[in-house]
C-alpha cells in the first residue's frame, strides 16, 4: 500500500466533474517497488481516487524536478529513504484543485509548493493536509516555482547561516555549474560578495567560464589551473575567501580549502565524486579552518523563515535577477528525463517533469 501522502494523480482525459467534491480524481504516478537503477526500477501506474478529509486539499501537480537526491533515493543510497513501494519525487509546484470543508487559507486555482519536504511529487494529483502547502505568487514561472525549495534555498541558507558575510568579502566553491553553484554566484553578486568558482576541465571550459562570469562570477578556474603552488596568488587584490562550499569531495574539496583565509570555513553539502575529503593537518593547525556539513532537511527552518526565504528567491526570479538553465520534459517521457538527469545523454540542464 502507498502512504496517504504519496498516492494521488489523474489521467489528463478524466473529467473532474465525474467525481464528488470529497474525492480526489484517479491518479497516475511514477513509482518504484524496490531500490535500484532509476531507469529500470521506475514505472508509471494508475492509482484510484482517495477520499479527502475536511482539512485536506487536492493539488494538481504542474511540474516537478529530478534532483540528484531523487535519484539517490530510488537507488537506495540516500540517508533517508521512504518505504517501498514509493512514489518518487521530493519537490514540485501545483495548483489547488479542490479543498476540504474546513480549509480557509487556500482556494481552487491557487499556485502552491510544499511547505515541508515530503516524498511523492512525481504524480499528477496529491492529497495532503492544508498546512503542508504554501501559496505563492501566480506570476511565478512554474519551472522556477518547482525548483526553488531545494537548490536555490540551499544556496541562500549556506551563504547566510555559516559565516557573517559582508560586501567586499569573498567565497569560493566547486561545482560552480550546478544549480546551487549558479545561485550562489548570483546571490553573492547581489550582496556585493566576490565569488571564486572551480569547474571541471572540459573541451568547452572557456564557454562555461563566460556563462558563469555573465551570471556574476568574479573569477572562474578549471581544476588543472589550480594545480600550482600558492593558488591564492591568483586572486590578485581580491580578499581571501572566508567561506568555501564543497559539493564534490576528493581533490576538488582540497582546492576549496587551499583558497580559504585564516579561520575560514568549508561547508560540504554533497559528494558527487564519491571520494572522501582528506585535508592536510597543516590547514587545521596553522590556518585554523573549520569543516562543516549542510543538509537542508536538517535545517528545521520555522514557517516564517521558510516563507521569507522562498518569497525572497521567487521575487528575484520574477525580477529576472535569479536565473538558471532547465529543460521541461513531458511526464510521459520521464525515462528520457531520468537518463539526462543521470548524465547518460550529456545534458547539463536541470530536468523538470511537466504534467
Amino acid at each position: 500500500m502507498f502512504s496517504r501522502h504519496s498516492h494521488l494523480v489523474v489521467p489528463k482525459q478524466t473529467s473532474v466533474l465525474n467525481f464528488p467534491a470529497t474525492m480526489s480524481p484517479p491518479s497516475t504516478a511514477i513509482v518504484y517497488d524496490q531500490h535500484g537503477p532509476p531507469d529500470t526500477v521506475t514505472r508509471i501506474t494508475k492509482i484510484p481516487p482517495v477520499e479527502m478529509n475536511e482539512n485536506e486539499v487536492c493539488v494538481k501537480m504542474l511540474a516537478a524536478p529530478i534532483n540528484p537526491a531523487d535519484i539517490n533515493r530510488i537507488e537506495g543510497v540516500y540517508l533517508v529513504l521512504p518505504p517501498t513501494p514509493a512514489i518518487a519525487g521530493w519537490e514540485g509546484v501545483g495548483e489547488i484543485h479542490s479543498v476540504g470543508s474546513a480549509v480557509m487559507s487556500l482556494s481552487p486555482g491557487d499556485l502552491v509548493i510544499h511547505a515541508a519536504y515530503l516524498s511523492g511529487t512525481w504524480q499528477t494529483y496529491v492529497v495532503e493536509d492544508q498546512s503542508l502547502w504554501y501559496k505563492i505568487d501566480k506570476n511565478t514561472p512554474i519551472e522556477y516555482a518547482a525548483t526553488v525549495s531545494v537548490n536555490p534555498l540551499s544556496a541562500l541558507r549556506m551563504l547566510e547561516d555559516f559565516v557573517a558575510l559582508k560586501p567586499g568579502d569573498t567565497i569560493v566553491q566547486n561545482g560552480a555549474t550546478s544549480i546551487v553553484g549558479q545561485c550562489v554566484i548570483q546571490l553573492a553578486r547581489i550582496r556585493g560578495i566576490h565569488s571564486i568558482n572551480i569547474i571541471r576541465d572540459k573541451p568547452d571550459s572557456d564557454k562555461i567560464k563566460e556563462k558563469l562570469i555573465k551570471l556574476g562570477a568574479t573569477k572562474v578556474f578549471t581544476e588543472s589551473e589550480l594545480e600550482v603552488k600558492g593558488v591564492t596568488n591568483l586572486l590578485g587584490d581580491i580578499p581571501k575567501p572566508s567561506l568555501g562550499l564543497n559539493c564534490i569531495g576528493g581533490k576538488a574539496a582540497n582546492m576549496v580549502v587551499k583558497f580559504l583565509k585564516q579561520g575560514g570555513t568549508m561547508v560540504t553539502y554533497g559528494g558527487m565524486s564519491k571520494k572522501p575529503i582528506t585535508i592536510s593537518t597543516t590547514y587545521f593547525i596553522f590556518k585554523d579552518i573549520s569543516l562543516k556539513g549542510f543538509l537542508l532537511q536538517e535545517k528545521y527552518l520555522d514557517e516564517a523563515q521558510y516563507r521569507c526565504s522562498i518569497d525572497h528567491l521567487l521575487a528575484l526570479v520574477r525580477a529576472g535577477i535569479l536565473q538558471y538553465e532547465m529543460e521541461m520534459v513531458p511526464f510521459k517521457d520521464f525515462h528520457i528525463a531520468l537518463e539526462k538527469a543521470m548524465g547518460k545523454q550529456g545534458s547539463q540542464r536541470k530536468q523538470i517533469l511537466k504534467f
